[in-house]
């Protein structure tokens, strides 16, 4: 990754400083020719951010050449009256007033946040906060405080040319921490087009992506122009950094994977998985609906709402049923009850919890079919095998630990053709993202049971049989959206 800083006087950053590249807005703006071909990261110091300002025409044009900039235009903007920005000021002064007992009862009347980083650990929350709201270098907060409540008189930008000497020591400090990037060895390597962000979660006991299958995909994707930097939850703030976002740590509505997918699509950068198809997929009820309505095959299904539906669920799909709550993953909150004492036992306790319930036939299968379908397209074909002397593909134990079953791969035209078709039908009812189609291939048919998005892809698994063409059509998903006329 190339990172350019801009400064307003050649004087006001020395070069030793940093191993970044550093310009003159004067010469940047001058030099519209520079770094043409790449997409470099660029860090405006300027002095100036007033409208019409060397400054501000700095990020003005740096967003027109497609290189990356903080602040932005729209941050110079939001930050040039009170009125502006007074929307952010009730999150972030509840952040701020959380750090009190920690700064021993008293605030200062003036802090410094460089790159979201404050001045010491207790002003994490709060400078990470502000980042979040207002991507800039160098941001100076002057706070009004009383015995019970602080309040925030003013949010402006802090320059190069008014810091102190210790200010201009600690923001380089945090420039050095910002630009930092694992995965990265540069010697001889050519410049990256685009730089696409993959969030995961080190100690994940069942990620979706090995971190070896993205050091694997790193490799093909460097091929391509493309350059893979892992980021976990705690990198929210630096999301806009990045051209693209795709998502490796398992999914959820209300944790941080929703938060990052919809920051990634406010930014207008492509992303897997996107937040529509997670509120799609995530819901078991919204996905027989749907499939119901596009007439995809699913196994026969009641909807359980109260314990009067059990007699109904019982009639209808008989013993052993399958009972299954809207937002369970990974086969948990999925249960097969044998009888109707176990069926309204289970119902009962679930029901406190959840409004609706799913129950379905039970089809029992030595694997299930997984598909996974890219931009509508299929992507790859596995069988996942039961777990052993398990009727699941995951048999969580008692005692915690996950065992899952094996897995059999094909290419694609070694797969059915109405497996394949059916897969791909149902992923293109939630989206155009990436998704793991579950099927069950009976003598009466395929049925869908689940549409997954942010399905497991790891190296010599999901890809063994398309081999590389797998990941080379993941890179190329992004890049198509990247390139496209008019983003």
């Amino acid at each position: 990754m190339t990172w350019v800083i801009l400064t307003g006087r050649q004087s006001d950053l020395d070069q030793v400083a940093t191993p970044h590249k550093i310009i003159t807005n004067r010469d940047y703006l001058a030099h519209p020719s520079l770094f043409r071909g790449q997409r470099p990261k660029v860090i405006n110091l300027s002095n100036n951010y007033g409208y019409q300002s060397r400054g501000y025409y700095a990020s003005l044009l740096a967003s027109s050449r497609g290189h990356k900039v903080i602040p932005t235009v729209e941050t110079m903007i939001d930050l040039s009256e009170r009125k502006l920005y007074e929307h952010a000021l009730p999150e972030l002064e509840l952040a701020l007033n959380k750090c009190r007992k920690d700064l021993g009862g008293v605030f200062p009347q003036k802090v410094c946040i460089f790159f979201g980083i404050g001045p010491s650990k207790i002003w994490d929350r709060f400078a990470k906060l502000l980042f979040d709201w207002f991507r800039a270098p160098a941001l100076e907060v002057h706070i009004k405080d009383s015995a019970e409540w602080a309040s925030i008189r003013k949010i402006g930008f802090h320059p190069l040319a008014r810091m102190t000497e210790d200010e201009e020591k600690s923001f380089i400090q945090c420039l050095e921490t910002y630009t930092n990037r694992e995965w990265r060895d540069t010697k001889g390597r050519t410049p990256a087009r685009y730089t696409f962000a993959t969030l995961v979660d080190p100690h994940e006991e069942l990620p979706p992506s090995e971190i070896s299958s993205l050091r694997y995909w790193a490799k093909i994707a460097e091929k391509m122009g493309v350059e893979i930097e892992p980021i976990t939850k705690r990198d929210l703030a630096k999301l806009a950094n990045y051209d693209a976002l795709f998502i490796r740590e398992t999914t959820s509505i209300s944790n941080h994977t929703y938060r990052f997918a919809r920051r990634a699509q406010q930014e207008g950068m492509p992303v897997i998985d996107d937040p529509l198809s997670m509120i799609r997929c995530t819901n078991k009820v919204y996905l027989n609906e749907l499939m119901a309505y596009n007439k995809v095959p699913v196994p026969p299904t009641v909807m359980i709402a109260g314990t009067s539906d059990l007699e109904l669920a019982a009639q209808t799909l008989g013993f052993p049923l399958v009972l299954k709550i809207p937002d369970s993953s990974f086969s948990r909150g999925v249960k097969k009850c044998a009888n109707f004492e176990e069926l309204k036992t289970l119902a009962t306790e679930w029901l406190e919890d959840s409004d609706l319930l799913i129950a379905q036939k039970f089809i029992p299968t030595e694997y299930d079919w997984r598909v996974g379908v890219l931009g509508g397209q299929p992507l790859f074909a596995v069988h996942y095998l039961m777990a052993k002397k398990h009727w699941q593909i995951v048999n969580h134990k008692a005692n915690g630990k996950p065992d899952q079953g094996g897995i059999k791969t094909f290419t694609l035209k070694e797969t059915p053709a109405h497996v394949v078709e059916t897969a791909v039908k149902a992923a293109r009812c939630i989206g155009d993202g990436l998704y793991g189609v579950d099927l069950k291939e009976t003598k009466d048919g395929v049925f869908v049971i689940e549409v997954n998005d942010n399905p497991n892809l790891d190296h010599g698994w999901e890809d063994s049989g398309e081999k590389d063409e797998v990941w080379v059509r993941l890179t190329q998903w992004f890049l198509e959206r990247l390139d496209r006329p008019g983003r």
